[in-house]
């Protein structure tokens, strides 16, 4: 499950509302050159983490991508195609769109071949940055189906034990339909924490949890200026967490024929005019595919019931993944999202930059 909404433990945050924000991300990419396509998908895709409290995830992300989409990194006219077809698998050629683009677009084709033959399943070439995992499988579920979705990134984490970096934080989402209620919603990096997390508790000026960074030696640190790789998910048993994320590698790229980890060029500079070359992978599967007499919409009930009825510890409370969020969707529908300092002072360049308004009436 990913962890609690990072803004909403501000001290003095500034809240906007979703609508106005969205209206902004919107407006910028547009401004910035990005097709039609690309404003939906990547405005889709960073409104969901800001929504849903995964802040790192969110518009935050705005003022990198109009960096890479003016700078060549990525396309922003991108003709996005299916190198093959035939039965339940396909993969994408991306043409070095926007990562929420490629995805989206791969989900649907994923949830097509799901409502012909039980399951669908893209592997996704040519990508770029594709935000919140949990976004795509959740396109999935909200057309009844189970869905999955993970990719690789350039290496930011250790091995269990190790001293240099490696992996990506190379995220893992699935999403589950569940009948009356919103989807069960896992959405997890592989890593302790994921990269850029690091960014938000350093505009924050938060110190990180402990045994989720390391410095260069590979010991940890809760500075973020001094981490300069993070460690894999489980602590003193990250083996799991290293194993998870070669999980994601050969699914994303292995699969797909892209880049490794540790042959992607740095997320955050300092060429953002070549292509990346990152590998994703989706799939959707249909539940009653596997016949409609498994009780599937009961089974997903009683489970999810007990478990949400079950004891906690004291002081705990007992969730399912996507509880936390969804709860914190609620709370922002009502209250507003919560903006960083270092977000609100792109959003103001961005809005100058541009000649677009600021969400909030330019109070922003």
């Amino acid at each position: 499950m990913t962890a609690a909404a990072d803004g909403a433990h501000s001290s003095t945050p500034r809240r906007f509302p979703a609508d106005a924000i969205e209206q902004f991300c919107r407006d910028v990419l547009a401004a910035a050159g990005a097709d039609k396509a690309t404003v939906d998908a990547a405005t889709r895709a960073m409104m969901h983490g800001s929504r849903l409290g995964i802040d790192s995830h969110g518009v935050r992300l705005l003022d990198h991508y109009v960096r890479v989409l003016t700078e060549g990194r990525v396309n922003p006219n991108p003709n996005l195609r299916f190198l093959r077809k035939g039965g339940a698998t396909t993969t994408l050629d991306a043409d070095d769109a926007h990562g929420a683009l490629a995805a989206f677009f791969a989900m649907e084709e994923a949830v097509r071949m799901a409502e012909s033959f039980g399951i669908g399943a893209v592997a996704i070439r040519n990508s770029s940055h594709f935000g919140p995992a949990g976004a795509y499988a959740l396109a999935a579920a909200e057309r009844g189906m189970i869905g999955m979705a993970m990719c690789n990134s350039d290496s930011f984490v250790r091995l269990h034990d190790g001293a240099m970096r490696f992996h990506g934080t190379n995220p893992i989402a699935c999403a589950v339909p569940v009948s009356g209620e919103r989807p069960w919603l896992l959405d997890m990096a592989t890593s302790a924490i994921p990269y850029n997390r690091i960014q938000l508790y350093k505009s924050l000026g938060r110190k990180l949890p402990a045994g989720t960074a390391s410095r260069g030696d590979g010991e940890d640190t809760e500075e973020p200026g001094e981490a300069e790789m993070l460690a894999p998910l489980g602590g003193e048993f990250g083996y799991k967490g290293a194993g998870l994320a070669g999980l994601a590698e050969i699914f994303s790229a292995v699969l797909s024929g892209m880049r490794l980890s540790f042959e992607i060029a740095p997320m955050f500079g300092p060429d953002y005019s070549t292509p990346r070359g990152l590998g994703a992978f989706v799939m959707a599967i249909r539940p009653d595919a596997f016949g409609e007499d498994t009780g599937f919409e009961d089974g997903m009930r009683r489970y999810l019931a007990t478990l949400r009825g079950s004891p906690a510890r004291a002081g705990g409370k007992v969730m399912a993944p996507g509880d936390r969020e969804w709860a914190e969707a609620d709370r922002r529908a009502a209250e507003g999202i919560p903006l960083d300092p270092d977000t609100l002072e792109a959003f103001r360049r961005l809005a100058e930059g541009y000649g677009v308004g600021l969400p909030g009436n330019g109070d922003a």
